[in-house]
């Protein structure tokens, strides 16, 4: 594979000279805005020079295609996976950026503020697509700028602030192609309102709401058949290919979420800002009565039989509510600028409920369960300093401090569809966990077209408070002792511009991620009957990485870009299976990932074509508490993924058209989930989307867009929505 690369480098490289002896010979000017990213580097930096693999997702673009959820916006970025089952209703959605797989080892910010929650590190995607100026994502390690969970990289999403006064009003209607099939009566409104008054007071305030009446996401699926004389079943396997049945399915999978968004700022002066805001998201889910496929020879309808009870045809109500507070200074005195953000995560409900699966048993109807809630906070402060040092130096010194703090509680229920009909206390657990941390980065201009970045960190990491209390359980309840541990995480890059269309970087750099709360401390019982432990002796995990991409300009309106990356991964957090009822989180093994990137774009006029491929090899390669992963491909991670779209505008009219290639993924550790198309498979898919706008007057835009046009039927576990339509007014003053 490396051999490879080499040549399409230099094969690259001799396009540019090419490409730039061409450009200079017909005396061809081109003048363009140079787009400025901020988190590859901490400090104001051209994309074309900055550190890393960078992509910039703006709200413009996000406006090209239908988007339900800010990780949606990613789908189409290359070197990224977004882990999204059954659409708008996934609670457990998350993205992984250059194979390194789990939501808590890439770094979601909003403003520059950890997003990752405390209790499991993972990021509820509610925020409003209107809300957002533009999305920055940087690849690779980044743990020397940023600390913990930057080990895939880094996504900074950044709000709006306006420049003068704007008034959005969206509304919108959508439903499956065939209902039932895909989220059904999609309702969609939102409202956003911004100034700026006297050059010097700017505030936005948004506010957004979609709700669904969902589609069946859950099947119900037996190893029991059916007895004699029912009919309405049908055949099926599981994922590995064992003989099971289909026998209905757990109702609707409804949901609802809003948002909103207050942000004020005031510039003292053209180099002095202060800048305050606050968000809440909120979100439920639910689902309305299951349908049973039984019949009996009467043809009434069959929720049992055998050994399979009517409780096999429910599931539970959750829902969360985060509000996150963020305020930033920023200052510059002579040639020292500086930087101060602090800010609050705040998930102060995050709750779902289990109906019993074991006697005295749930009914469709209602009866006992339980409830669990988890409220987790994450305060968060960051100071850097900026100065120059000689002619050709930039260098970068700050420290940041986060703390968290979460306690799950379990209760029983006297009505699994009532969260608040509370009865005694039955588990609890939680802690604490801080880090104090120290760093720098020096930019150092070698030559002119040689740009090296040189940067480190050390983090001190602590947990404390621990505890679990099984109420009633012999050895409980279990005070944990603190413990610490630190972590030293250097990164060098290069930049080099060989010509004017050419740029060559590489990089390479350790990051880690300290354990969770959760895998510290929470310990549960599934309803299958398998207990998962926590354990309060894992220690940090890490990676060392290194990449080497070029992006090259070619004719007028054309780019390239390829970047080769490697991982390899220490100390990873792993669930052994202990027994068939037991599995424990322990420090195992390696793993390694590796694998390239390639991105095309070609612009003509008003029409641009794009695709990108991703290939990742991301394998286990030492692993004592599962011998049978050794070798085997990382689980979640996709082998492929290839998107390719276009845009054309012309007039009033805008159409897009995205296609997004994910290939197969395995849930088990020894890759023997290899059926697909079945309940619970994660099954190799293609989905294709289009949306039209029209723009009716200056200020009125209609759109139409059709999701998964092709109809395609696959699994992502749960059962994924078909063919979708959805119609939406904006109006903009």
């Amino acid at each position: 594979m490396r051999k490879y690369l080499i040549v399409l480098i230099s094969l690259i490289g001799c396009i540019g000279l090419l490409t730039d002896i061409a450009t200079a010979l017909a005396e061809e000017k081109e003048t363009k805005l140079e787009e400025i990213v901020v988190t590859a580097t901490r400090t104001e930096k051209e994309l074309e020079t900055a550190p890393g693999d960078v992509h910039i997702v703006t709200q413009k673009e996000m406006e090209k295609r239908n988007i339900r959820t800010i990780d949606e916006a990613l789908n189409t970025t290359p070197g990224v996976f977004n882990r999204r089952g059954k659409g708008l209703m996934d609670t457990l959605a998350n993205i992984s950026l250059r194979g390194i797989p789990g939501a808590n080892r890439t770094l979601i910010m909003k403003d520059g503020m950890p997003l990752n929650n405390a209790y499991t590190g993972n990021v509820t995607w509610g925020m409003a697509a209107g809300d957002i100026e533009r999305i920055e994502i940087v690849e690779g390690p980044f743990s020397s700028l940023y600390g913990g969970y930057a080990m895939g990289g880094v996504v900074n999403i950044i709000t709006k602030m306006p420049e003068k006064r704007e008034f959005i009003s969206k509304a919108g209607y959508g439903s499956s192609w065939n209902r039932g099939e895909a989220m059904d009566d999609l309702k969609r409104l939102s409202l956003y309102y911004g100034d700026k008054i006297k050059d010097s007071f700017s505030f936005f305030v948004g506010y957004g709401y979609q709700g669904t009446s969902g589609f069946p996401t859950d099947l119900n699926v037996q190893s029991s058949k059916p007895t004699a004389g029912i009919t309405g079943w049908s055949e099926t396997t599981d994922n590995k290919g064992a003989k099971r049945y289909i026998i209905g399915d757990k109702g609707d999978n409804r949901w609802w979420d809003d948002t909103m968004t207050i942000k004020a700022g005031y510039d003292f002066s053209k180099t002095t800002k202060l800048t305050t805001s606050f968000g809440r998201t909120r979100n439920e889910y639910n689902r309305d009565d299951p349908h049973t496929y039984l019949r009996n020879a009467a043809g009434q309808p069959v929720y049992s039989y055998g050994t399979v009870r009517e409780n096999s045809f429910v599931s539970g109500n959750g829902g969360t509510e985060i509000n996150t507070y963020v305020v930033s200074f920023e200052t510059e005195i002579g040639n020292i600028k500086t930087k101060l953000n602090a800010g609050l995560n705040d998930m102060y409900k995050n709750w779902y409920t289990t109906p019993n699966s074991s006697a005295p048993y749930a009914t469709i109807s209602g009866g006992p369960g339980k409830v669990s809630s988890t409220p987790s906070q994450n305060y968060y402060a960051d100071l850097q300093v900026t100065f120059p040092v000689f002619n050709n130096q930039v260098f970068t010194i700050g420290g940041s401090f986060k703390s968290g703090k979460a306690d799950n509680e379990e209760y029983n229920l006297t009505n699994w569809k009532d969260e608040t009909s509370r009865t005694n206390l039955t588990y609890t657990a939680g802690g604490k966990d801080s880090t104090y941390s120290l760093f720098a980065q020096d930019e150092i201009m070698i030559l002119n077209n040689l740009t090296a970045y040189m940067g480190l960190r050390q983090d001190w990491w602590k947990t404390e408070d621990g505890y679990a209390n099984s109420v009633g359980t012999a050895g409980y309840p279990k005070n944990y002792d603190p413990r610490s541990a630190s972590s030293l995480s250097p990164k060098f890059a290069l930049v080099y511009k060989p010509f004017d269309k050419t740029s060559i970087r590489s990089s390479v750099g350790k990051a880690f991620r300290a354990p969770t709360i959760y895998e510290l401390y929470r310990t549960w019982l599934s309803s299958t009957g398998v207990t998962y432990n926590g354990n309060p002796n894992l220690k940090p995990e890490t990676v060392i990485s290194w990449d080497l991409g070029v992006e090259q300009g070619l004719w007028t309106g054309a780019k390239a870009k390829a970047t080769y990356f490697e991982n390899y991964i220490k100390e990873m957090i792993y669930r052994k299976t202990v027994s068939a009822t037991q599995q424990d989180y322990i420090n195992t093994g390696k793993a390694e990932s590796k694998g390239v990137v390639i991105e095309l774009e070609q612009k003509i006029d008003r029409l641009r074509l794009f695709t990108n491929g991703t290939f990742t090899d991301a394998r286990i390669k030492e692993n004592s508490a599962s011998p049978a992963s050794v070798g085997k491909r990382m689980t979640y991670m996709p082998k492929h993924i290839f998107n390719i779209g276009g845009e054309f505008e012309k007039g009033p009219v805008f159409i897009s058209l995205t296609g997004n290639y994910v290939g197969k993924r395995y849930s088990n550790d020894n890759n023997s989930d290899v059926v697909n198309g079945v309940w619970t498979s994660y099954d190799p898919y293609f989905a294709l989307n289009s949306k039209i706008s029209y723009k009716i007057t200056k200020a009125a835009t209609l759109s139409f867009s059709v999701d998964n046009i092709l109809d395609r039927q696959y699994f992502a576990y749960y059962k994924t929505p078909g063919r979708s339509c959805f119609g939406e007014l904006t109006l903009r003053f």
